[in-house]
């Protein structure tokens, strides 16, 4: 049989313990390329002996970020580009329907949201949020915004929870991707703690939700709701354990809801730490405008 006429890219960072599940699930794909950010482990080795392009990168912390660059200087076969996270494991139903939604884009679509199955504790879960990314694009109808968060403390080289620009509609796959988020909750809780960062002050910027990112039906008004909302960790928590029947993941839909919670309390806290250094640091330049002066200067 042919292989799908699309070129995947896989973003890795010592993921070692995840590269070869992930790669040998891309198998039936044409082009696989991995592009590694400095891995002190066997990740680099593991994907060479599997067959994908390996590409170091470097970021030079201005834009483009990793997504975006790899957009700009992969020497790609194919103009659809499939985004997968090392963590993520594509599934044989998925990549049918991949394979027979490519005429698709010769209409003039610009990429297709892709759903996951979401693993948490060791458990994978029915209910609850489901995710949904921008993962399937033409790679000439689609551009990965900058977002004006190069200042963000603990910023990391890959865009983050946002979707890119398209020109042209999209769609969605009725085909989920495997989707385990952590080796150890440890990674799990390290990881949302920059997000939570990032999002904090993207929020206090008011460059959430960017108008030109692509969504899905009502999802963009719903963005706007539920940034307007006043305590967004117990209407997450709702929303995942309730609304969508996260309950019936027994411990594992618990526990996910109240982490989903937490993690939104978190981005309150620090937007209100955020919020209070600039009203700060405002005052401060009010007292000494010479001071303030001189810095603009610099």
């Amino acid at each position: 049989m042919s292989r799908i006429p699309v070129s995947v890219v896989v973003m890795t960072k010592n993921e070692e313990r995840n590269i070869e599940k992930c790669l040998r699930a891309l198998a039936d794909f044409d082009e696989v390329f991995v592009i590694d950010s400095d891995s002190t482990d066997r990740t680099v080795e593991l994907a060479r002996e599997l067959g994908a392009i390996v590409v170091p990168f470097q970021w030079n912390r201005k834009y483009p970020k990793k997504k975006q660059w790899c957009l700009d200087n992969l020497p790609f076969s194919h103009d659809i580009v499939l985004y997968v996270d090392a963590d993520e494991e594509m599934t044989p139903p998925l990549a049918r329907e991949i394979a027979a939604s490519l005429p698709r884009f010769d209409e003039g679509l610009g990429g297709a949201f892709i759903g996951f199955d979401y693993s948490f504790c060791g458990k994978r879960l029915r209910h609850g949020h489901r995710v949904y990314k921008l993962a399937l694009l033409h790679r000439r109808r689609a551009r990965f915004l900058d977002y004006n968060d190069l200042d963000v403390a603990h910023m990391w080289e890959v865009e983050g929870h946002y979707q890119p620009e398209v020109l042209g509609g999209t769609f969605v796959m009725k085909g989920r991707m495997g989707h385990n988020d952590h080796d150890t909750l440890y990674h799990y809780f390290d990881k949302h703690n920059r997000y939570s960062d990032w999002e904090a002050n993207l929020r206090e910027k008011g460059l959430m939700n960017d108008p030109r990112e692509a969504n899905m039906g009502m999802r963009s008004t719903l963005k706007r709701i539920f940034q307007a909302l006043p305590f967004k960790a117990p209407a997450v928590f709702l929303h995942t354990y309730v609304f969508h029947l996260g309950f019936l993941d027994g411990k594992a839909g618990l526990d996910y809801a109240v982490a989903r919670a937490m993690y939104y309390w978190q981005i309150g806290l620090k937007s209100n730490e955020v919020r209070a250094a600039r009203l700060a640091a405002a005052k401060a330049a009010q007292s000494d405008p010479v001071s303030s002066v001189s810095q603009s200067a610099r």
